[in-house]
């Protein structure tokens, strides 16, 4: 038997195993509304433990992260920086959302913003934004997956077929059993990809350079600067410092995360889950690892696709067997899916819920809007994957694009939560001139001063909602739209 037959051997019995696992947790409740999108709302620590943490460990921290490593060397450690951040948003936020949730019947984020400010429009557009930034961050699970399999079979099974597969599984497992197939599925992935990640890690810089010190100090001595900031790129503290708080804010406002939080059984329970968030940022340490060894391996023949380092190392390199490559190669694929299907679950949730549901589909039947939300998960995962085949850059980059637009929330979130008097048309103008203002600088003109285009389009959000605020006349509130939700 070939090495890529027993590549493949292995990653297809991983991918049948989650599929199982995925099928199997289907219960009565993924009939109702309720427990397809938040299971209830009964989720313990442990599960939403890992539903949560499948947020950061996905095909960006794979493949990403030690490709921004590589590529970058020190301003790479901007990913840990802002996830040791993300556990503060968890405690000041979480609970407070999940009890609104269960005492109005929220199930999706434009929930809460449109029964707060009595705007059908203004969850439309919370809806909108959600949407768009929420494929190109599945695209990049896909295109992960993609890159995996043709990397790790040596083309046997090519990136189009790779990503696919891979497709095909969670959208399957995600159609059927909603939030309890995703949270099952994501213990058994998170438990595998945790030892992947930290075996690698090791084992690479330990064949190559005889351990970790031993690596940095060769590294030290014949490419310096890519230990210092902003290191071996042009990347400046500004931007480091501002793709930090794009990333921490914006990380707080994904429709997925409230959705989780929706899903908790306790605001306790959250609070737990945040204590215990940080270990996830610390298994992503290994991953940079990786992408330092690449420094020295690659220095005299640079990669051309700085994401791919991970594979080279592992596949051209470190010389492993081809079981090992296939453990890897299902640990990394555990990373994209099970982030794909926490993303490819809300996208369809908050496309059905808040966009159609006050449009074309205005009075449907709880089970047809369970039954329109099944196939918008297809619908979107197959978006996903058209776009992942028109090979787009650095993966890092993508997620970078999505945060600085879905971070153009905060303020109307914010006002849901704890400014009750912020209105509907300052939050409103505040987030369509923020959203425009951040993709005219992130793809028509430079941003000032170098800076995360993001952080120039939410002060320019602030500033709209506070001059509206200043000088515009309040309108009337209109009835609560809370009773939709039961």
């Amino acid at each position: 038997m070939s090495d890529s037959m027993i590549v493949v051997g292995i990653t297809l019995a991983y991918l049948a195993m989650v599929l199982v696992v995925g099928l199997r947790a289907r219960g009565q409740s993924n009939s109702s509304l309720e427990g397809y999108v938040a299971g209830g709302r009964h989720v313990g620590v442990m599960i939403l433990f890992f539903i949560l943490g499948a947020e950061i460990f996905s095909a960006f921290a794979f493949l990403g992260t030690p490709g921004w490593a590589y590529q970058r060397g020190a301003p790479a450690f901007y990913i840990l920086a802002y996830l040791s951040l993300v556990p503060i948003t968890i405690w000041v936020l979480g609970p407070r959302v999940a009890r609104l949730g269960r005492e109005r019947g929220y199930l999706t984020q434009g929930d809460m913003i449109a029964d707060h400010y009595r705007s059908k429009p203004l969850g439309m557009l919370a809806g909108v934004i959600g949407v768009v930034a929420l494929v190109p961050y599945l695209t990049i699970q896909i295109a992960g997956a993609g890159l995996l399999f043709q990397a790790a079979t040596d083309g046997l099974v090519p990136f189009w077929l790779g990503g696919l597969l891979a497709f095909v599984v969670v959208a399957a497992y995600v159609f059927c059993s909603g939030l309890s197939g995703i949270g099952w599925t994501n213990l058994v992935q998170g438990i595998m990809m945790i030892f992947i990640a930290w075996f690698l890690g090791l084992a690479v810089s330990d064949r190559l350079y005889g351990g970790v010190g031993e690596m940095f100090a060769q590294i030290q001595q014949t490419a310096p600067e890519y230990l210092t900031m902003p290191g071996a790129t042009d990347m400046s503290w500004g931007y480091f410092s501002t793709a930090v708080l794009v990333s921490a804010f914006g990380g707080a406002m994904w429709p997925h995360l409230f959705m989780k939080f929706y899903s908790a059984d306790s605001g306790r329970t959250l609070r737990k889950v945040s204590v215990f968030y940080p270990l996830y940022a610390y298994l992503l340490v290994p991953l940079l690892l990786i992408g330092f060894a690449g420094i020295l391996t690659f220095a005299d023949a640079p990669l051309v696709r700085p994401d791919t380092v991970l594979l080279k190392m592992v596949l051209d390199v470190a010389n492993f067997s081809p079981w090992v490559i296939g453990l890897m190669l299902s640990g990394a694929l555990a990373a994209a899916m099970s982030t794909g299907a926490n993303l490819a679950h809300t996208a369809a949730i908050v496309l059905v819920r808040d966009v159609l549901t006050p449009t074309v589909m205005k009075g449907a039947s709880e089970k047809a809007t369970v039954g329109a939300t099944r196939w918008s998960v297809l619908g979107l995962s197959l978006a996903a994957y058209g776009l992942a085949l028109l090979n787009p850059g650095s993966l890092v980059m993508i997620l970078l694009t999505a945060y600085g637009l879905i971070v153009q929330l905060f303020p109307m979130v914010l006002g849901a939560l704890f400014l009750p008097r912020l209105r509907r048309a300052s939050v409103m103008l505040g987030a369509l001139v923020g959203s425009v203002a951040y993709l005219l600088m992130d793809f028509v003109w430079s941003s000032p001063l170098g800076w995360h285009a993001g952080v120039w389009a939410i002060l320019l959000n602030v500033l709209v909602v506070i001059a509206c605020q200043a000088f515009m006349q309040p309108a009337a509130r209109g009835p609560s739209l809370a009773g939709r939700h039961h």
